[in-house]
């Protein structure tokens, strides 16, 4: 017979830590009683009453003078007051995992949300938690939950917040996800379930795939032992549920060729090597080993200062919850993962990732580790930073703020100012712009021990573009395009950025159209396509034209009129010997003042006004220097001979 024992059968980190902490203060003779049971196993609680615990099950029945032992499942809210105001020790075996729930009930109906817990009502650890908020609504499943919503329409639009019993199923949790993101407006839903259930019953799931019969030992009131059981039956015919070696079917055994064994959360080592021994003679294990003995063997010690890696398990709005392999429970505060405010640690992790993070803080009595990634990665990025100076390299970091004599930028959590004169703008040009954006930069100085970095845009920027400008000037000719940007403009034209290089564009070859300034064309920052119209490398100038020669307004005006063609024009400017008026879109002629009436005129807005509709007969077209004259009294005169005949 092939027996293979699940790597995570048995104790989690909360159930071992409850135990070893029951264990302690019973070899130590203080007067101590659990409350209830402190975990799901008759087995283990007989082991502590042998050792000198004692049991109550209910508050009022804790003796005076005799501490209490909180069970791993946790108690109300009103439990630790009444115990408190009696003056009873409270020695809290809760799991940190649980614990956790507590507050985020509480936070939640402080900050005016509705807490929503989803396990079963009558489970300890459900009840525990219901008691840590005034008005709890507990859910068992995922149905229930569509119900509750379907009885009263408006509680979609409540703030609700979502826990899960921490023995939950993964399937549970997915399914009440997808239909609160789904049906409700303003849910936040925190997924409490713990990593090594979710890790024992995957495993389970998998070894009853591969076994011919699967064995789950567990006590048969732990719903975390029934959770596995279910599984296992969804993928194998012969399943097996025991609380001890003496259940074993072992007739029914001897038949299988591979057997697999998974136990729950709440069963101790002792009876989980009692029953694959019985099962497996080839197997030797020394039942004489006391239960302390291989409690202590397998809890992992931590130290302050110690670099880890562990899994993420838990993603929340305030916390990273991360699975160190050992009996306590590690907590990465969002303000301890990075320095960088930008970055959201549910956008860079997902769980199931190994993070690697610094112990911060190891609090036994709560089972707690605070741990802190950026701490960590401090020095790591101090050292990048230095070695970027010596090595003059480019860096890219994110501007954060504007202050009076510069700005700020981060580079992986730490601050680089950069000079005003050193931030590539022009004076006095504002930098408020620059805020959000990623720049690329110099490190000019460091002093790690004033925590002080200096950086400079403008050499990059300044290098970049020296090369850009020699390509540019390397290859430019009369004719060439470029895709420019257009960088300022005058009363004369625009400068336009041709990569590297400015080039000015000259108001008349904007537009085919007249206009009065550039900005009636262009903007500052807009991209253009422009062309060559010369050059002078000594100079460092460069003309460039925008007007599409396909476009030419000439073209047009020629297809159209003629000498002595009578047309209607606009009047677009009055001078003192005459009016220019629009032909066409993009080509003037000059009415003379000897031609603006039939009669003397001394000055041409005595008979016109800018934006005034004439009709004119064209007298002239001078293709060479592309000059239109015009006549309007020539149209007079000819209706005042008409009026006359």
């Amino acid at each position: 017979m092939n027996v293979t024992l699940a790597k995570t059968a048995g104790f989690c980190y909360g159930v071992r830590r409850a135990v070893e902490l029951a264990e302690k203060v019973a070899q130590s003779g203080k007067p101590c009683v659990m409350l209830g049971s402190i975990i799901h196993n008759d087995y283990v609680v007989d082991h502590l009453k042998k050792q000198g615990m004692g049991q109550v099950m209910t508050p009022e029945e804790v003796p005076e003078g005799s501490a209490v032992l909180i069970r791993s499942h946790g108690e109300a809210k009103a439990v630790y007051d009444q115990l408190t105001d009696r003056g009873i020790e409270i020695i809290d075996a809760t799991c940190p995992s649980v614990k956790r729930i507590h507050k985020l009930v509480q936070e939640a109906e402080e900050q005016g949300r509705q807490p929503v817990i989803v396990g079963l009502p009558t489970h300890p650890e459900v009840m525990a938690i219901a008691g840590w908020c005034r008005s709890p609504v507990v859910l068992k499943d995922a149905e229930a939950l569509m119900e509750w919503l379907r009885e009263d329409p408006g509680r979609r639009e409540m703030p609700l917040s979502f826990v899960f019993q921490t023995t939950s199923t993964r399937s549970t949790w997915k399914k009440c996800e997808e239909f609160a993101k789904k049906e409700c407006t303003n849910a936040e839903l925190f997924d409490t379930i713990c990593n090594a259930t979710a890790q024992r019953q995957s495993e389970a799931q998998k070894l009853a795939a591969e076994s011919d019969v699967m064995v789950v030992i567990g006590d048969h009131k732990s719903s975390n032992t029934r959770h596995l059981a279910e599984l296992c039956k969804q993928q194998c015919g012969r399943v097996y549920w025991i609380e001890q070696a003496s259940e074993l079917p072992l007739t029914e055994l001897a038949e299988a060729a591979c057997v697999g064994i998974t136990a729950g959360a709440s069963t101790p080592g002792w009876i989980i090597k009692e029953v694959k021994t019985n099962m497996s003679n080839e197997i030797k294990m020394e039942i004489e080993e006391s239960f302390a003995e291989m409690l202590e063997k397998s809890i992992k010690t931590l130290n302050t200062g110690d670099k880890v890696i562990g899994t993420v398990v838990a993603i929340t709005p305030t916390d990273i919850q991360v699975d160190l392999g050992t009996k306590h429970a590690g907590y990465v505060a969002l303000s301890e993962f990075s320095d960088d405010p930008a970055v959201k640690a549910d956008e860079v992790l997902k769980v199931g990732d190994q993070i690697e993070v610094l112990v911060m803080r190891v609090n036994d009595g709560e089972g707690v580790v605070t741990l802190s990634k950026k701490r960590l990665d401090a020095n790591k990025n101090w050292e990048e930073i230095e070695a970027a100076k010596e090595e003059k390299a480019v860096i890219e970091a994110v501007i954060r703020e504007e202050n009076k004599g510069g700005v700020v930028a981060n580079y992986k959590g730490i601050r680089v100012f950069i000079p005003a004169s050193q931030t590539g703008l022009r004076r006095n040009e504002p930098m408020t712009g620059m805020v959000g954006s990623t720049v690329r930069m110099h490190i000019t100085e460091v002093n790690r021990s004033r925590r002080r970095v200096v950086g400079s845009i403008r050499s990059v920027s300044g290098e970049e573009r020296a090369a850009k400008s020699k390509a540019v000037w390397d290859s430019i000719e009369v004719g060439k395009q470029y895709a420019g940007t257009v960088k300022s403009l005058t009363s004369y034209g625009a400068f336009v950025d041709i990569g590297g290089v400015d080039g000015m564009v000259h108001i008349s070859e904007l537009s085919w159209s007249r206009i009065k300034h550039p900005s009636e064309v262009v903007a500052v920052g807009d991209p253009v396509d422009v062309y060559v119209i010369k050059y002078d490398p000594e100079k460092k100038k460069i003309s460039l034209g925008m007007k599409d020669p396909n476009e030419n307004p000439w073209e047009t005006f020629l297809k159209k009129c003629s000498v002595g063609d009578t047309a209607t024009v606009k009047v677009v400017k009055l001078m003192s010997f005459g009016a220019f008026a629009e032909v066409v879109p993009g080509v003037d002629g000059l009415i003379h003042i000897s031609q603006i009436a039939d009669h003397r005129v001394e000055k041409p807005e005595d008979e016109l006004k800018e934006g005034d509709v004439v009709e004119v007969k064209i007298t002239d077209i001078n293709l060479e220097t592309k000059k239109v004259s015009l006549s309007r009294r020539a149209v007079l005169q000819g209706a005042a001979a008409e009026d006359e005949e």
